[in-house]
Parts: structure tokens; sequence; C-alpha cells
């Protein structure tokens, strides 16, 4: 058991026992994270996010299986105030000004009792450095000539605009993984189809030229029959 909780924590996801209906999930304060889960027929599963005031929190989900490719989504406020909410959709993108404290978002599925949905969301957070840490405390160290010929400034600037870019990269990235992933699940669903119904329509094709060619000999039969 104590192994298995270790595990969780690594991973960053509590789940609740087996046979409840709600999970409940944490992820880091300071960075990004993405999660693909299969919610269940007929369950609900809610993560939380602790945030701090004047930061920003973008949460962006996708359905990429299941019948009807949709789901219900809400994410409520620390005081339990619910903020956004969406019914039956098959993707959405929130963005919340945070406070302090945990903020929880939900996936909805109790509408369904047969069909199980996989989703994918991203968290995007921003101004969620630790407090007492300054980025530019490392200039302390440069001194004389070595700030001039170097141009620090320059290429911190550079850095960042690099590291910014890189990041919205993988961001993108990962959010056209979820559209092929969902796009695919649709393409095999409807090959299958394709392939079930094309199987019975020629079971039936047969079956019907086997009835007319019983019907068509029965008939000669009848007239040979007759002239007899």
């Amino acid at each position: 058991m104590e192994a298995a909780v270790v595990l969780l924590c690594w991973f960053g996801v509590f789940s609740a026992l087996p046979g409840g209906s709600l999970v409940l999930a944490a992820f880091s304060q300071s960075m990004d994270s993405d999660f693909t889960f299969t919610l269940a027929a007929g369950r609900k599963e809610c993560f939380y996010q602790s945030m701090k005031k004047d930061a920003s929190l973008e949460i962006e989900y996708q359905v990429l299986d299941g019948a009807g490719l949709d789901v219900d989504f809400y994410i409520s406020s620390p005081s339990g105030q619910v903020l956004f909410s969406d019914y039956r959709k098959s993707d959405g993108v929130h963005t919340v000004e945070t406070e302090d404290g945990d903020y929880m978002f939900c996936f909805d599925n109790t509408f369904s009792s047969l069909s199980e949905k996989v989703i994918f969301f991203e968290l995007i957070l921003d101004n969620m450095e630790p407090e007492g840490e300054d980025p530019e405390d490392w200039k302390e160290y440069i001194h004389g000539t070595d700030m001039l010929d170097m141009k620090l400034e320059d290429i911190m600037d550079t850095i960042n605009s690099v590291k910014a870019r890189l990041g919205k990269s993988v961001q993108i990235q990962t959010v056209l993984r979820a559209f092929e992933a969902r796009d695919r699940n649709i393409q095999e669903s409807n090959f299958e189809r394709v392939n079930m119904w094309s199987l019975t329509n020629l079971v039936i094709m047969v079956l019907v030229s086997g009835v007319q060619v019983y019907m068509l000999r029965s008939l000669f039969n009848d007239k040979r029959k007759m002239r007899t």
C-alpha cells in the first residue's frame, strides 16, 4: 500500500478507492501539465491545481474517443463558485485570473450509462514563479568589463524569447497530437462501421440471390410438371 502511494505521489495523481465516483489529482504549482485519462461511463473525475494571486490558469481539453465525443465540464474557484461550465461538448478552452487557493475542475460522464470517454487536457500556468527568488540574482556575480563585453541584457532577452517560443511550440504540438488522436479514433470507428455494413450488405445480397435462384428453379419445375 505504501509503495502504491509513493508511485502516485511521484506522478502527481491521487486516485480514490476502486468503485468511487470521484477522483482527485494534483499537479505541479509552477509547471505546465498535460494528462490523458479514461473516464468510465456514469462517473465523474475531478482534479485540482494550487494557484497564487494575480496568476493565470488556462485549461484546454478534448474528448479523444467515446460515443458522441462529448463530456460535461466545470471549473470552480477556491471558494466553491463555478466559474465556467460546459455541457455535452467535445472540446473547450478556459482562462482564469486566479487568487490564492486550490482550483478544481471536473469532467462528468454521468449522463452516459454505456460509453467511456478518453479525455486529454492541458494546463498552462503563468506568473507562478516562487516568491523570494529573483531571476536576475545571478547578475550580482558578474562585475567589471564582463558585463559590458558579454552584453548580458541582450543575451538574456534573446534566451527568454527563444524559451518562450519553444514553450509555445511544445504546447501547440501537444494540442495537435490530441487532435490527431481524436481524428484517428474517428476514422477507425468509421472504418469498422463501413466494414460491418459492407459485410451485412454482402450477406443480404447472397441470401437474395439464393432465394431468386430457388424461385426460378421452382417455376421451371412447375411448368415441366404441367406439361407432363
